[in-house]
């Protein structure tokens, strides 16, 4: 039987402060192999232009992404290239992070978005490549003898030379590998959008989240973590202090989940799933979409969490059953990130025109010394909703640059942005997918804050970018 959140809070008090010693231990490892930290969030800003953002647009001669003046990019990875392992980019790349390698080298865990039907797998349109792994390793090897072909890869490349150095794959046999998280222990949290359950087709249920060691080089053994919950997995991101667990869920009716691991840092040991909840609103719907009660851009929201049971029931239900328990809907949470201390999330169909809502969440009581209420209190903020498509269109995938402004990436129809946020608010537009109309996705920096990595979904591109950050 889970525990309840004062008994948890009481038992992991003194295992918080291990958990920040193994923090420290990383980030001191990382230092010693040759790689740089990350910067911190506002600690410096690039010249904006006056008008916002980096300046207008300039028109890619190769036709593929169009950026300001001052900025370049470079192709890492196509779908369909051949790999270190002998295998194939899989198609469809979506949430990624970027660790600090070993002598100035760059790591990325890429997630792709496939499910079991798709000829862009890693294994050849027929599967054909699929002798090259253990099957062991794969979480979901089918009924029918197709495998479920979404995962993780991962690319070691050294931003001098430009050269990728490894390329492979890093989680095998699971389903929609739409979003995830890194975590502060050099790891990557992959969630399958996907809640597909065993049967004619497949051998296991899907709608969980996979945790893959950004450092391991080949294909780690598949192990979906229950206690984070079953149900359509978006994004994570990890509160370094607590070791909290935040999660969106890509769903019209969504729920803003919290897990808190039994032992901070060891996700897979077990842990309590909660939901989020505006405190005097039982069931607040966010979205914005009816005329009344409607929710102000700028307004804070005193939250608290509510605790889950059954978290990997089999008919999807986890989202009504929170809700019924007074937990806030969101429409389509997807991308989340930490940082600045907050954590931000956007809801893609959310406001009045259905064009997206980007949230901020101030969690209370990080400190798990200061006692259960303070750590379940918190304050949720609607930090910006332009209601305007030409502004910003479906906010998807985000995260924190390292001089506080937030990227966005727009999936919206029509052409496809990259946006900047300023902590004031302000939204400009920072690049464009000038190859066509596919969703931009997985931006993040890298661990020295000098590169911008993200994806071209379709027809698979992973591009870094260089600028005047």
């Amino acid at each position: 039987m889970a525990m309840h959140r004062r008994q948890f809070l009481q038992q992991a008090s003194g295992a918080a402060f291990g958990f920040m010693g193994l923090r420290s231990l990383l980030h001191g490892e990382r230092e010693e192999e040759g790689g740089e930290r990350s910067g911190l969030p506002g600690a410096r800003r690039p010249r904006l232009d006056p008008e916002g953002g980096f300046g207008p647009l300039l028109s890619d001669p190769d036709g593929i992404f169009d950026l300001p003046s001052g900025f370049s990019y470079r192709i890492l990875s196509r779908t369909g290239d051949l790999m270190s392992d002998k295998l194939l980019v899989p198609g469809a790349p979506d949430g990624m992070a970027a660790f600090a390698g070993s002598r100035g080298r760059v790591i990325i865990v890429r997630n792709h978005e496939l499910e079991s039907s798709s000829s862009l797998g890693p294994f050849g349109s027929n599967n054909e490549l699929m002798h090259r792994v253990d099957p062991a390793l794969l979480y979901d090897l089918g009924r029918d003898g197709e495998a479920s072909l979404g995962g993780t890869t991962t690319l070691v490349f050294h931003p001098i030379s430009g050269k990728v150095e490894k390329q492979f794959l890093s989680l095998a046999g699971t389903e929609r590998n739409c979003a995830g998280g890194p975590t502060p222990w050099d790891s990557w949290l992959s969630c399958e959008e996907s809640v597909s359950k065993a049967g004619a087709s497949r051998d296991q249920n899907h709608g969980f989240v996979f945790e893959v060691p950004a450092r391991k080089l080949g294909l780690s053994p598949a192990k979906p973590i229950p206690d984070m919950g079953r149900f359509l997995h978006e994004a994570a991101a990890v509160d370094p202090v607590s070791g909290f667990v935040y999660m969106t869920e890509d769903r019209g009716d969504g729920l803003i989940y919290r897990y808190l691991p039994h032992q901070p840092g060891r996700l897979a040991d077990g842990g309590i799933l909660q939901a989020l909840a505006v405190i005097g609103s039982p069931g607040m719907n966010s979205n914005n979409h009816a005329a009344a009660n409607q929710i102000p851009v700028g307004t804070i929201l005193d939250i608290e969490w509510v605790d889950l049971d059954n978290v990997n029931s089999s008919i999807d239900d986890l989202r009504l059953r929170g809700r019924a328990r007074g937990a806030a809907i969101f429409s389509r949470g997807e991308g989340m990130w930490w940082g600045q201390d907050c954590l931000y999330f956007c809801a893609t169909s959310g406001g009045p025109n259905r064009a997206g809502q980007v949230w901020r969440l101030r969690p209370g009581g990080n400190d798990l010394a200061a006692g259960a209420e303070a750590a379940s209190m918190g304050e949720l903020e609607l930090f910006v909703e332009p209601n305007d498509a030409s502004i910003m269109d479906m906010a998807d995938n985000l995260t924190v640059s390292p001089f506080g402004d937030l990227i966005v990436c727009e999936d919206g129809g029509g052409d496809n942005h990259l946006l900047g946020i300023t902590p004031m608010g302000s939204v400009y537009t920072l690049a464009r997918n000038a190859l066509g109309s596919s969703e931009l996705t997985g931006a993040t920096f890298s661990p020295d804050g000098s590169l911008l990595l993200v994806n071209i979904q379709r027809p698979g591109i992973t591009l870094a970018i260089e600028g005047p950050w």
